[in-house]
């Protein structure tokens, strides 16, 4: 039987296409949010039209803006928030007022469109993408930027006007005019929704994901964190709020957690196969045959919306205080019409308020806004550094801009484990500064107990490294006994930083090159490590020098360990050297009796070495010992000398020194 799953073929068509086409815009150094939305206009109805089940992909889109709001949220924190409460309300608020009130006035004084579908224009141009612009960004490590937070904020104030522009639709097309209670119990219940998630996150989830961790099950953790996410969702969207926002809500009480970056770690696969998916149904809504009939209108509409979003936009940003040039980049960034724009443009078409040609007209420009958004962002820094000369205004640096961790130079350990502690006591004693990855929950308390500055997360992860700063590091330190994810920390982290040096633990040498391949700078085998510690105490039971032992040990790490390797050429060389040593000197261990020939006489006068051929390699006098003495050394009675040499030679020289003195049989100095 031939079971046919139509979204199932759709993904398939959906990835197959997007593949090359994100492929080739990444060769161009273009974002992959350009290939997906390509991608969306070449699937849609409007290009090849292979795409059957248009409303589930939809749906799917849907989910990947819940998982982007979450992960974002996770990144911020109530204290950054609540820093932001100006931004978000008094910037957000007169960028939305403005906005509304200059399209709406302009739609009906040079478009002669009806007060009501003027002031429903007026919402549609105010709002603008959250997922795009926050998801550029992200690319670009600029959420935490001045101009970065000021355009975060009026998103977040955008998103929260979605709820009552919603609620006005029906008063604006004519339907329930005279019920306010409709609207007040709607408010009142999203109101309730936000401050239930607020108890949950703050009271529940956190000894929730306690209990959790301790299972030490990664699935059971991965399906909380999805749990978490959709499940706020869905209860926000409930009452009317948007999935995003209740989403982003969930996501910032959660980033109090000490378990955020692992959150955000373990999230990151499903948010990206989601919100590609996301911005290839934005791709989609796009009418081709639209574009061709009125392109001069539609690219009109869109230089309009551009320039008169950016402007309005940076009014409400220097209101609040900042740069021109913090202010022109931010409102760049949202200068585009947003996704939830669509959501009120289906809902305002079914109530008559826009139809037609009109219709279409707008949704390709606002389609077409999208699209420009990396290029607008990427163009921003050049712009907003021009800003001040254009208006004549300074360009100072932001004096309250909140600075990113003052920590630089530092040393990252990846492994909380005996290795990691002991470093970490090190460092702490000599004052360099150090931050620490670890997965093992008791080992993260015990160390936050000592105030150590550890993290939950997974090193493997690229938002745990940018956690602990790596881009500023110096220097990574990796001893973990998984080889696996040693490998995927050391390519990660070289390839966030180049310049860092990276110090890797291993267990066995076979593992040795590719590490060094990766980019490590130095490998620590514990194997070759344990043998190089065995190798020396044997020799030092057979007497040789301490000095000669470490020679042969500096020489072997110094070779990268190859001299211990059975293929490797120089190693018979180094074993046939030891073996001769060896076999043809031994050590003997000797007391001095009182009326022997050496009893106050130096090394010098006695010359053992150019007479017998026998070294004294150390002298325990008491409860110290000498080694390697020197030629000025004098001998007392009952000191014991340590002869190194050939067995004939021992025997000439004990004669000379002791006449009847005997062997002190099995006396090892050490």
């Amino acid at each position: 039987m031939h079971l046919e799953i139509p979204l199932l073929r759709d993904i398939v068509l959906l990835l197959l296409t997007s593949l090359p086409i994100v492929f080739v815009c990444g060769r161009l150094r273009l974002p992959t949010i350009i290939g997906y939305m390509l991608t969306g206009v070449v699937i849609g109805p409007s290009g090849l039209g292979v795409i059957g089940d248009v409303e589930a992909v939809e749906t799917l889109a849907e989910i990947g803006v819940v998982l982007l709001l979450f992960t974002i949220g996770l990144e911020f924190s109530l204290e950054k928030l609540l820093a932001m409460q100006r931004v978000v309300f008094l910037g957000g608020g007169i960028q939305v007022g403005l906005t509304i009130v200059a399209a709406m006035l302009l739609a009906h004084w040079g478009a002669e469109v009806a007060w009501p579908s003027a002031i429903f224009i007026g919402f549609l141009v105010a709002l603008s993408s959250t997922a795009i612009v926050l998801r550029t960004y992200v690319d670009r490590a600029e959420v935490d930027t001045p101009h970065g937070r000021v355009a975060t904020g009026i998103l977040l104030f955008q998103d929260l006007c979605v709820v009552p522009m919603m609620l006005f639709l029906p008063l604006l097309s004519g339907w329930q005019a005279t019920n306010f209670w409709y609207v007040l119990k709607t408010l009142g219940l999203a109101a309730g929704s936000v401050l239930l998630i607020l108890l949950l996150a703050r009271r529940v989830f956190p000894w929730l994901l306690h209990w959790l961790v301790t299972l030490r099950s990664r699935e059971v953790f991965v399906s909380f964190a999805v749990l978490a996410c959709l499940g706020t969702a869905w209860l926000t969207s409930q009452t009317g709020l948007s999935l995003a926002l209740g989403a982003f809500i969930a996501g910032v009480v959660l980033s109090e957690s000490e378990y955020s970056h692992q959150i955000v770690a373990d999230i990151l696969p499903f948010r990206d196969i989601f919100n590609g998916i996301f911005f290839v149904s934005i791709g989609m809504l796009l009418s081709l045959q639209v574009l061709a009939m009125t392109w001069p209108v539609v690219l009109g509409l869109v230089a309009f919306i551009v320039v008169g979003k950016t402007v309005l936009a940076f009014v409400s940003i220097k209101v609040l205080g900042h740069t021109p040039r913090v202010a022109l980049m931010a409102a760049l960034g949202i200068a585009q019409i947003g996704e939830f724009s669509f959501v009120l443009l289906k809902v305002g078409a079914e109530a008559g308020l826009l139809e037609g040609a009109a219709y279409q007209t707008f949704l390709a420009a606002s389609i077409l806004t999208m699209l420009a958004t990396p290029f607008l962002i990427a163009l921003a820094p050049a712009l907003g550094y021009q800003a001040g000369r254009w208006t004549g205004i300074a360009d100072t640096p932001d004096t309250g801009a909140a600075e990113l961790p003052p920590v630089s130079g530092h040393v990252i350990i990846a492994g909380y484990g005996l290795n990691g502690r002991n470093l970490a006591r090190v460092l702490r004693a000599a004052g360099i500064p150090y931050r620490i990855i670890e997965l093992n929950i008791e080992s993260i308390r015990a160390g936050k107990k000592q105030g150590e500055p550890i993290i939950y997360g997974d090193g493997t992860r690229r938002e745990v490294l940018h956690a602990v700063r790596i881009e500023a590091a110096r220097v990574l330190v990796v001893a973990i006994s998984d080889a696996t994810a040693t490998r995927r920390i050391a390519a990660l982290a070289r390839e966030m930083n180049p310049h860092l040096h990276i110090i890797v633990r291993t267990r066995f040498v076979s593992e040795m090159d590719g590490l060094y391949a990766l980019g490590v700078q130095q490998v620590i085998p514990e194997e070759f490590e344990t043998s190089l510690e065995i190798f020396a105490r044997v020799l030092r039971e057979y007497g040789l020098s301490r000095q000669y032992i470490q020679q042969q040990v500096e020489t072997i790490r110094r070779e990268g360990y190859r001299l211990l390797d059975t293929a490797c050429p120089e190693q018979n060389t180094l074993m046939t050297d030891l073996a001769t040593v060896i076999e043809n000197a031994t050590t003997l261990a000797l007391r001095l009796p009182p009326e022997g020939l050496a009893i106050g006489q130096s090394l010098r006068k006695l010359a053992l070495r150019p007479t017998f051929g026998v070294t004294v390699v150390a002298v325990r006098r008491g409860s110290e010992t000498t080694v390697n003495p020197d030629a000025d050394f004098v001998l007392e009675a009952g000191d014991v000398l340590v002869l190194l040499g050939r067995p004939e030679k021992l025997e000439n020289a004990t004669a000379y020194l002791t006449g009847q003195a005997s062997q002190v049989e099995g006396e090892q100095v050490h």
